[in-house]
């Protein structure tokens, strides 16, 4: 496979650029008809008016020149272009950004999603955001680490409820070892989303309420790895291990589901499985009317 290099890179966001320029119409961003253009699609100077960036630097940065753009430049074409989530991520890529999140309002859990949690009746699951907010989960996850529900939206958040939560905690058996992991895995996260306002806010509140997590932050440790295994304290069956793994849910940027299944070598998960097939009748999947 041929190496990408920068000069590459700088190619295809030339076509790339191109290729969204042409297919839109004057009519497609609200501008009025003018006769008969040479080229299909948006001329230069009407993105870069619809951009509200100078012709001239528009002109370079298509053109696939030596130019240093910020996020806003990025964000205001991707604007122009009406670039979807898809593109707009490799709009960024291509030209050597870290993708922000996109606000756009409430995050929707895809049905398809939702109904397969509700078919995993001794699999807790649960669905969270870039932001780490959990925002659909099924009847097991309630089982094993609480009623969501009963949160606060704003608390309703695995990192948060990692370190600020002491039911959540106390479900931890190695709680140590998994609040490292956890931030690890935050980190790499949040390294491309550096930012994102929702982010950093979330980390400055934590640093504030939990000395701790200020401490594991700040070990820089980052984590790339999205599977493994975890003890978890089970209300009247006691520690027991599941496997974990996460999920991007494809065609909902951003998303991601988390899925528990019990370890069939341990007698405790044994124990679980078999209890919530006896409680499966009739349990349906949450999903959180907002994320915080």
């Amino acid at each position: 496979m041929p190496q990408r290099t920068l000069a590459r890179d700088r190619g295809e966001l030339a076509t790339f650029l191109r290729d969204r320029r042409e297919a839109l119409s004057p009519l497609d961003v609200g501008l009025p008809p003018s006769g008969r253009r040479r080229t299909p699609g948006l001329r230069r100077e009407e993105v870069a008016s619809l951009a509200g960036v100078g012709l001239t630097w528009y002109t370079w940065f298509e053109q696939g020149r030596s130019v240093t753009v910020s996020t806003a430049f990025l964000e205001n074409v991707a604007r122009a272009l009406r670039l979807d989530a898809a593109e707009y991520a490799h709009l960024f890529s291509l030209a050597g950004h870290g993708v922000p999140t996109r606000e756009s309002g409430a995050a929707k859990v895809p049905p398809v999603i939702l109904q397969l949690m509700s078919e995993l009746v001794d699999r807790p699951a649960f669905v969270k955001d870039a932001h780490w907010d959990i925002l659909a989960w099924n009847a097991a996850s309630t089982y094993v680490l609480g009623d969501f529900d009963q949160l606060p939206a704003a608390h309703r958040n695995s990192l948060w409820l990692t370190f600020a939560d002491t039911s959540f905690r106390r479900s931890m058996v190695d709680w140590e070892s998994d609040a490292r992991r956890i931030v690890g895995r935050f980190r790499a996260d949040h390294a491309k989303s550096a930012k994102d306002a929702r982010l950093a806010e979330l980390v400055s509140e934590l640093e504030r309420e939990s000395p701790e997590f200020r401490e594991v932050w700040r070990e820089y440790a980052v984590l790339d790895r999205e599977s493994g295994i975890r003890n978890i304290n089970v209300k009247g069956i006691g520690p027991t291990r599941f496997h974990y793994t996460v999920l991007a849910v494809e065609g909902a940027r951003g998303l991601k589901l988390v899925l528990y299944s019990p370890d069939p070598t341990d007698d405790a998960a044994r124990r679980f499985a078999a209890q919530m097939l006896l409680n499966a009748a009739g349990r349906e999947p949450v999903q959180a009317s907002a994320p915080q």
